[in-house]
C-alpha cells in the first residue's frame, strides 16, 4: 500500500497582506491559514479597555506605540507565521511605520480568550510570542475574570491592577476596570 503525499503551498505574509477583506480576520501560522470568528462583545470591550488604556499611557509618556487587534505581527519568517494580539505595545526605539504587518513581535501582548479559545491554542500562541521576543504576554480569561502575564521566565498571576512595569513602566490597569 502506497501512501499519496499531496503538496500544499504554504502561504506568505505578503500573501495574506493582499487577499480580499471579507469580514473575518485571519492569522498565519507556520505558513497556514487560520480564521478567525469575529469577537463577541465582551471580549471587543475588554480588548478595547485594555489597548484604549495602553495608548493613552505610552503616548502621554512618549514610550512607544500600542496598537488594537487589527494589526498582525510577523513573528517567523520560512513558513511565516503572523498573529494578531488583541492588544499590543513596542516601545519607541522598536517602533516602524510600515503599511503593511509590523516586522516582529510586539514588546507586550495581550490574548483576551474567546468563548471559543482552548487553553492550548492561547498557550501556544503565548508560546510563540515569547519564542518571537515578546518580553510579556498577558492572558485574559473573562469567564473566570482571570489575568495572567506570561514571561520567559515564568507566569505571575494578577490579583488586582494589570502592571508590566519591566515593560511599561508605571502603566497600571485595574482588574475591576477590564471586567466591569
Amino acid at each position: 500500500m502506497f501512501a499519496m503525499t499531496v503538496a500544499t503551498k504554504l502561504m506568505t505574509a505578503d500573501e495574506l497582506f493582499r487577499m480580499p477583506d471579507d469580514d473575518f480576520h485571519y492569522e498565519l501560522v507556520r505558513g497556514g491559514l487560520k480564521k478567525m470568528s469575529p469577537a463577541g462583545e465582551r471580549h471587543s470591550r475588554i480588548s478595547l479597555e485594555i489597548a484604549m488604556s495602553l495608548r493613552l499611557y505610552a503616548r502621554e509618556r512618549k514610550l512607544g506605540e500600542a496598537y488594537g487587534a487589527d494589526l498582525g505581527f510577523i513573528l517567523f519568517r520560512n513558513p511565516d507565521t503572523v498573529r494578531e494580539p488583541d492588544a499590543s505595545f513596542v516601545r519607541a526605539e522598536r517602533v516602524v511605520r510600515t503599511p503593511k504587518y509590523f516586522p516582529g513581535a510586539p514588546d507586550l501582548a495581550v490574548e483576551v480568550m474567546s468563548p471559543d479559545d482552548t487553553w492550548p491554542e492561547v498557550l501556544e500562541k503565548k508560546d510563540e510570542y515569547l519564542r518571537a521576543g515578546t518580553q510579556a504576554v498577558v492572558i485574559v480569561d473573562p469567564p473566570r475574570e482571570r489575568v495572567e502575564i506570561h514571561r520567559p521566565s515564568g507566569v505571575t498571576a494578577v490579583d488586582d491592577v494589570l502592571a508590566v512595569d519591566d515593560v511599561v513602566p508605571g502603566w497600571r490597569l485595574r482588574l475591576i476596570d477590564i471586567f466591569a
